[in-house]
C-alpha cells in the first residue's frame, strides 16, 4: 500500500478493507433490526406488563393482578430476556461499526451497555421473585397473606431501582456512542446529538430516582427524548444503513 492509497483510506467513510464493505453495510442493517426489538420488548415488559399489573401504593391489588394474569407477567419476563440478548448483540454490532471512527471509546461504549445488560439480566430475579413468592405453598406457612404481598411489592420496587442502576451505565454509553456517530462521516450528526441528549435524560432519571424520589414523577415527560432518540437512531440503521466506502 502507497502513502497515496493510506491517506485515501483514512478518508473512506467506513473502513475499506477488502470484501469488508457489504458486511459493514450488513452490519449497520442487523443492529438497527436488533435495536427495534430491544425497542419493542422493553416498552412491552415495562409499559404493558408492570405498568398494567404493579400498582407500587397497593401491595394486595399487585398480588391479586399478578395471580389473575400470570401467563402476561411471565410474558414480561420473556421480553426481558429477549432484550437483554438482543442487547450484546447490539453492543457489539455497534462497536464494530463505530471503532472505525475510535477504536478505544467504541470499546468503551460497547463495555459500559454490556455492563448494563449485566444488571437488568440479574434484575430480573427481581421480576420472577413474586410469583415464587405466590405459587410456591412452602412460603404461605412463613408469610402471612399481608406479609407476602409487602415482601412482593419491595421486590418489584427493588427491581425498579436496579432498572435505573442499570441505566446509568446505558447513559454513559449513550454519551460516547452519540460522540462517536456525530463525528462519523457516515451517519447524521443529529442523531449523535440526541444519543447524548438521551443519555442526559437517563442519568438525571436515574439519580432522581436515588437521590430525589420525590421529583422523578415530574421528570417523567423528558423520557420522551430518549424514545425519539433510539427510535430514529434504530429506524436510520435498518432503513438507510451507513454510506459504503465507495462513496
Amino acid at each position: 500500500m502507497t502513502s497515496q492509497d493510506r491517506i485515501e483510506f483514512k478518508k473512506s467513510p467506513v473502513p475499506a478493507e477488502p470484501n469488508d464493505t457489504i458486511s459493514i453495510v450488513h452490519t449497520a442493517r442487523i443492529a438497527g433490526l436488533l435495536y427495534g426489538a430491544i425497542i419493542v420488548c422493553g416498552i412491552f415488559s415495562e409499559a404493558v406488563v408492570r405498568g398494567q399489573l404493579v400498582d407500587l401504593t397497593d401491595a394486595a391489588s399487585t398480588s391479586r393482578s399478578i395471580l389473575d394474569a400470570r401467563l402476561l407477567f411471565k410474558s414480561g419476563f420473556v421480553a426481558d430476556t429477549i432484550m437483554l440478548l438482543c442487547d450484546v448483540a447490539v453492543a457489539i454490532l455497534l462497536y464494530r461499526l463505530l471503532r472505525c471512527v475510535n477504536a478505544t471509546l467504541s470499546l468503551m461504549a460497547a463495555a459500559f451497555r454490556l455492563i448494563q445488560t449485566a444488571i437488568l439480566a440479574v434484575n430480573l430475579l427481581n421480576h420472577h421473585a413474586p410469583l415464587l413468592l405466590l405459587e410456591n405453598s412452602a412460603y404461605a406457612t412463613h408469610f402471612s397473606g399481608n406479609q407476602r404481598d409487602a415482601l412482593i411489592l419491595f421486590f418489584l420496587d427493588l427491581h425498579g431501582h436496579a432498572y435505573d442502576l442499570g441505566l446509568v451505565f446505558f447513559a454513559v454509553s449513550n454519551l460516547i456512542l452519540g460522540y462517536l456517530v456525530a463525528k462519523s462521516h457516515f451517519l447524521p450528526t443529529v442523531l449523535g446529538y440526541a444519543l447524548q441528549l438521551a443519555g442526559v435524560v437517563y442519568l438525571a432519571g436515574s439519580y432522581c430516582r436515588f437521590l430525589l424520589p420525590d421529583y422523578l414523577a415530574a421528570l417523567q415527560p423528558a423520557y420522551i427524548i430518549p424514545l425519539v432518540a433510539e427510535v430514529s437512531f434504530c429506524l436510520w440503521l435498518s432503513i438507510k444503513g451507513v454510506k459504503q466506502a465507495a462513496d
